[in-house]
């Protein structure tokens, strides 16, 4: 493998499987080919089980000017894994079971990458850097409370005594929003004994800190303060250690009009922002029961709805390996598991569509108004890029501490009195949420704020804002890193 000996830089990035993690590793790609003059390397560790993961792929490799996509075959896990181990324990395994082909596929370049970058599960890859005398960084493409979590867990797991679910006080995090046990912490850290848990912990102790920079998809103004707290040496800095780079909002744009389906042409003749849109993610679902109520919910509150739905499931993200698929046989027919009825009395004032849709496309319909979502970042950061104030429905993952953030501290969403994940939702409980997004003063306020920080994300994005020049930063801290190891660490 050649060194490579020009100015222009070369980014190797890993991804590990799931859409929510594609998709920002694309988008960051994009900024890095397009506005720092990169070369851009995508090393992806695919589902293979997912028709949108592969949807998006195909997509990105019929464009290869923007960057080569290299799909590495995941690993044989079947051994090393339960069917029925979380998600994070899945995607540990498979990341770490990867790292040898992935470091085979890196020597096998014609041109050593000038640096590496893994995302959250692709951190015990990082050596691989070291040895190939490449700078590395990591990725995380969600918010700064999240990453300050990260990289204080280390800490908490020494000092908490216990389970964090059996916490009566709030958590307390240097210079950041205290975390409410009950509330905020997702499954994957109540239980120390549960392996989910010492995955977590095994994969933040692995690198989150030890790259030489994290980038994190917000833009400054969104989270000053848990960005200050991050970057201070008495606060949270002694423990990030490096700096700290938010570059976002990164989301997938729009499609061209010429893809546009059947929902479109529903959605042009609404009026404008009259139309919640109703989508869990790629990989979210819901109990049969919850299903029930959803949609009593809806056909109560008399609003006009786009709602994405899958077949029932007994856990909440039992979609995320097969995002986007179905049979397409009459056993995952809508109509087998809505209320009898349902579809015909809803006819004319809603739209229902089995599996997926293209989430960016609706929300930036004039229609749309509201959006009852899982608060998965990446919906997250679509709903606030299209100023469309939301339901947040949290299932697994961030997404109950994204909840809290965009309910609390935003003030552009509702959520229901007890979580989701608690108990089923009732039917009057919906239709009130629903009704105060898209009709009530309350909701009108919501899409407001909503629209500020539509307009304060975008500006961040603009040459000159802070996103964008938090992005030359990170380019020029790579390029000092690559000369530093080019004079022999000099």
């Amino acid at each position: 493998m050649e060194t490579m000996n020009n100015s222009k830089q070369h980014a190797a990035l890993l991804c590990s499987p799931g859409m929510g993690h594609l998709v920002p590793i694309l988008e960051l790609a994009k900024q890095l080919v397009a506005h720092q003059n990169f070369t851009v390397t995508i090393f992806v560790v695919s589902s293979q089980t997912s028709h949108a993961e592969s949807q998006l792929l195909n997509s990105t490799l019929t464009n290869p000017q923007l960057c080569h996509v290299v799909q590495l075959p995941p690993p044989d896990i079947s051994g090393l894994v339960d069917p029925n181990d979380a998600v994070v324990t899945i995607l540990a395994m498979m990341m770490r079971e990867v790292r040898h082909e992935f470091r085979s596929a890196l020597l096998g370049m014609e041109v050593c990458p000038t640096m590496l970058i893994v995302d959250l599960f692709g951190t015990e890859s990082l050596p691989i850097a070291e040895e190939l005398g490449i700078s590395k960084f990591v990725y995380v493409p969600s918010n700064a409370w999240f990453l300050s979590l990260m990289v204080y867990c280390p800490v908490l797991d020494v000092e908490v005594k216990g389970d964090f679910v059996h916490q009566k006080e709030p958590i307390q995090i240097p210079g950041c929003r205290s975390i409410l046990p009950q509330l905020d912490l997702d499954d994957t850290l109540s239980v120390r004994a549960h392996k989910e848990y010492l995955d977590f912990v095994e994969i933040i102790s692995s690198g989150v800190s030890k790259g030489d920079a994290i980038l994190v998809n917000i833009w400054e103004d969104l989270e000053p303060k848990t960005l200050a707290a991050l970057r201070d040496e008495k606060l949270l800095g002694r423990y990030t250690k490096v700096p700290v780079y938010p570059i976002g909002p990164l989301i997938k744009p729009t499609e061209s009009s010429g893809s546009r389906g059947k929902v479109f042409d529903w959605l042009d003749k609404q009026a404008n922002e009259s139309v919640i849109y109703l989508s869990l993610g790629s990989g979210g679902t819901l109990s049969d029961e919850q299903i029930t109520e959803m949609a009593w919910g809806l056909e109560l509150s008399k609003q006009r709805f786009v709602w994405v739905i899958r077949k029932p499931t007994r856990t909440a993200d039992g979609a995320f390996f097969t995002g986007g698929n179905g049979s397409g046989g009459d056993e995952d027919s809508p109509s087998k598991y809505l209320p009898k009825g349902f579809l015909d009395r809803t006819k004319d004032v809603g739209f229902v569509i089995p599996f997926w849709a293209p989430q960016v496309d609706i929300l930036a319909h004039p229609s749309v108004g509201g959006f009852l979502s899982h608060c998965g970042w990446n919906s997250t950061l679509e709903s606030i890029t299209n100023g469309v104030p939301m339901i947040a429905w949290p299932l697994y993952a961030e997404q109950r501490m994204n909840s809290t953030m965009l309910t609390e501290e935003f003030g552009v969403a509702v959520r229901s009195k007890i979580p989701p994940w608690k108990k089923v939702v009732e039917r009057e409980e919906i239709e009130e949420m629903v009704r105060k997004i898209m009709e009530e003063k309350e909701g009108f306020a919501m899409r407001e704020r909503m629209r500020k920080l539509k307009t304060n994300g975008a500006k961040a994005l603009e040459k000159g804002g802070s996103s964008y020049n938090a992005l030359s930063q990170f380019a020029k801290h790579g390029e000092l890193r690559c000369m530093k190891f080019a004079n022999g660490g000099k």
